[in-house]
């Protein structure tokens, strides 16, 4: 994996255009090197091939996760070095906590279609916050991220996502028609009418948008299997607060 303080040798280019409508948020495509991305490719290759890495865990939601937190010394491990998370936070002036959550999501085709939701949740993360060169995983085996829910003694911190990121990676060639596509909306309720903008699933591309009240998108239901890095980088519940209001933190059903 690359040096977890530079991303200079992986990165293709730094041409991350940040478009407006219905919401800002940043898409790019040809992130990493050619180079880079083939070992992106192989990793993942290897994780799809093997049935018992991936989980039907997420209620409601027709996909199977894998964390990255067991894959870490790979390739994949860039998604979860410090200097990512500090690009990110800082390309959305947010100050981030160190705390991520990141996960691998395979949709097998014919997956249903999302609801739009605008990832304005929290998460608990255990221990004290990270050092300014360090990451902090979620831990489900010591904190339910979703709750806090833990054993007695066990320290824990409740954030609320900030910036939520998605990659593309190993996938076969998309066409228009394919689906999978994440869909972009105006409001909670714009399901009816269809998204006003679309990012499609190809290959080393991403789009990664800044968790607020508006940032309404979805899965769109795919034809072909669609696989992606999914992460959220997080701040504090006081910094969510003063920004957007105890009453929009989104709370887990």
């Amino acid at each position: 994996m690359p040096d977890p303080h530079s991303l200079g040798d992986v990165l293709a280019h730094r041409r991350w255009v940040r478009r407006r409508r219905p919401f800002d948020h940043v898409v790019s495509t040809d992130v990493f090197t050619p180079d880079f991305y083939g070992q992106l490719h192989d990793q993942v290759q290897g994780i799809l091939d093997d049935p018992e890495m991936f989980a039907r865990n997420m209620p409601g939601y027709d996909a199977s996760s894998c964390e990255l937190k067991t894959h870490r010394e790979g390739p994949l491990g860039v998604f979860t070095s410090r200097a990512w998370h500090d690009t990110l936070a800082g390309i959305w002036g947010v100050e981030a906590t160190g705390d991520v959550s990141a996960t691998l999501h395979h949709h097998a085709p014919g997956g249903k279609s999302g609801w739009p939701h605008n990832d304005l949740n929290p998460s608990w993360f255990p221990g004290p916050p990270p050092k300014s060169d360090e990451i902090q995983m979620v831990e489900n085996d010591l904190v339910d991220h979703q709750r806090g829910t833990r054993a007695e003694g066990v320290e824990a911190r409740e954030n609320v996502r900030a910036v939520a990121v998605l990659f593309y990676l190993g996938n076969p060639a998309w066409s228009p028609g394919d689906g999978g596509e994440t869909g972009l909306f105006e409001s909670a309720s714009a399901a009816a009418h269809g998204p006003s903008a679309v990012v499609p699933p190809i290959n080393n591309s991403m789009v990664m948008f800044e968790c607020t009240p508006f940032t309404w998108h979805s899965f769109l239901t795919n034809r072909k299997p669609r696989t992606s890095v999914v992460m959220w980088l997080h701040r504090t519940k006081e910094d969510a607060v003063s920004t957007w209001g105890e009453q929009s933190i989104v709370h887990w059903g």
